[in-house]
């Protein structure tokens, strides 16, 4: 609140003076307000908002409702390393490996075979040397590409048999 002090001044000269008043204004109500404010606008601010990603799995036992010139299949390596190939293992693809780097898996995930097919899916499969951090890389290059179908699946021992085959591990 504000006080008005009053202060008298000593007469010279038989001459009154005016009184002077001296306001002090009492500044804790309005440091008060703005606090609270403060706390007000920082508790109903969002800060952050998650991104969040569709995620398909495959229905477990089931059969391949993709057809194999539909199918792009990743499988995650040890050391960074991704194997892929169009089709599946029955069907004996040529298996191609590949990296991270911009001409990597981005290259083959935006090439031209891969655009034009509406209907292609990435399967991702992952084998027992492979990392998190590669499944998250990934997933991240397919978002990068803007490709629409993706799932991940189970690594399968036609998988297995045809990396040991032509990669040797």
């Amino acid at each position: 609140m504000a006080q008005i002090q009053e202060k008298s001044t000593p007469c010279k000269g038989g001459k009154r003076r005016a009184k002077r008043t001296q306001t002090h204004l009492d500044m804790t109500p309005m440091v008060d307000l703005a606090f609270l404010l403060l706390t007000f606008f920082m508790l109903t601010t969002t800060f952050n908002k998650l991104n969040l990603m569709q995620l398909q799995m495959p229905i477990p036992g089931g059969e391949n409702p993709v057809k194999g010139e539909n199918a792009l299949t990743v499988m995650l390596g040890e050391k960074d390393k991704i194997h892929y190939y169009f089709g599946y293992a029955g069907d004996n693809p040529e298996v191609a490996t590949t990296d991270f780097s911009a001409n990597g898996i981005r290259k083959v995930l935006s090439s031209g075979r891969v655009k034009k097919n509406d209907k292609l899916v990435v399967l991702i499969k992952a084998t027992e040397a492979s990392r998190y951090k590669n499944l998250v890389d990934i997933l991240d290059e397919v978002r990068i590409t803007g490709t629409r179908r993706y799932a991940l699946a189970d690594l399968q021992t036609d998988d297995k048999e045809l990396l040991t085959a032509n990669i040797g591990g």
